[in-house]
């Protein structure tokens, strides 16, 4: 069991043993915590899959990102490496209810996967909730949402709501002691920082070396930027070409960096709020635009060198 599932688990458990299971469930929680590795384990408990089972389960059905387009279609259809969409489409949603008409292939239960639900298109979502209105007998849906308020406000009333905590401090750093012993302290501490409470992310954030990304972001935090050369040194070390997983991970890293300046003694914290109302702003549009990683970084040290005028404490 994974740090912080306990309670999850507990309750999981009870509504297995009722009378009456619930037939929609939302996993709700930061990125991270392990989230989609409790839905799938919760759902091999549901069809009744022992451990001998194979590992995909035909009752067992799981939707997330797909193909971007037919290209990366084929390249996913000949085994090789493919490129995924930003969202859950709706024709997706429709492939799922047009296998909702059969009955499952085990069992008496069947259960569906979303992940992440809060990525689902529009349309899909709409498609998704007239599912969950009028359910097929023996279907349970496990919805993972990372931002639960991005979901239709119909989808989540129709869901019980399973939340995880985040992981304290120090439990994060036992965990990564454990699981990324070779980390430096400068690479962990910024991993914990950055993650918020999350291993997943901040196992992430170890793999990706953003220990130098977060003290070069402080640099400018610090001393301003006024002939951009430390910009220079951040847009080299978030790379020319991040993945969207390391654009992510950037993103929440200079928030967290951010909000870490703000403090009560600030002789002007406007700054600092502002940038980091910002840095919220280009995090939430990350999953559906695609940004030029060159300007991005420019763009996030240019935020970060003006929160730097607000480094003067009200105490002189």
């Amino acid at each position: 069991m994974l740090l912080g599932h306990e309670t999850a688990w507990r309750e999981w458990r009870e509504a297995l043993g009722g009378e009456r299971m619930h037939h929609a469930w939302l996993l709700a929680g930061r990125r991270g915590l392990g989230k989609a590795s409790f839905a799938l384990a919760a759902a091999r408990a549901l069809v009744g899959a022992g451990e001998g089972d194979p590992a995909h389960h035909p009752d067992i059905h799981t939707l997330t990102y797909g193909p971007k387009d037919d290209k990366e279609e084929r390249k996913r259809a000949d085994g090789k490496p493919f490129e995924q969409a930003r969202s859950i489409r709706i024709a997706q949603i429709r492939a799922m209810q047009t296998r909702l008409s059969t009955r499952p292939t085990l069992g008496e239960r069947r259960a569906i996967i979303i992940d992440p639900a809060d990525d689902l298109e529009r349309n899909a979502a709409n498609a998704l909730l007239k599912s969950l209105e009028e359910p097929p007998v023996g279907t349970f849906f496990i919805l993972v949402a990372h931002s639960p308020a991005r979901l239709l406000p119909t989808i989540r009333s129709r869901c019980r709501v399973l939340r995880f905590p985040t992981i304290p401090d120090m439990d994060m750093d036992r965990l990564l002691a454990d699981l990324a012993p070779s980390a430096d302290d400068l690479t962990r501490a910024a991993a914990i920082a950055a993650a918020a409470g999350s291993p997943g992310a901040a196992l992430q954030f170890v793999d990706m070396e953003l220990g130098k990304v977060a003290q070069a972001m402080r640099n400018i935090l610090d001393r301003g930027d006024p002939d951009f050369q430390l910009r220079g040194t951040l847009a080299g070390l978030i790379g020319a070409r991040p993945d969207r997983d390391r654009i992510r991970a950037v993103l929440e890293l200079a928030r967290s960096v951010v909000a870490q300046r703000l403090d009560p003694s600030l002789a002007d914290p406007r700054p600092v709020i502002d940038t980091h109302s910002e840095l919220v702003r280009l995090t939430g549009e990350q999953p559906t635009y695609n940004f030029d990683a060159g300007l991005l970084a420019m763009e996030i040290g240019t935020l970060l060198a003006n929160a730097a005028t607000a480094s003067e404490r009200a105490d002189g």
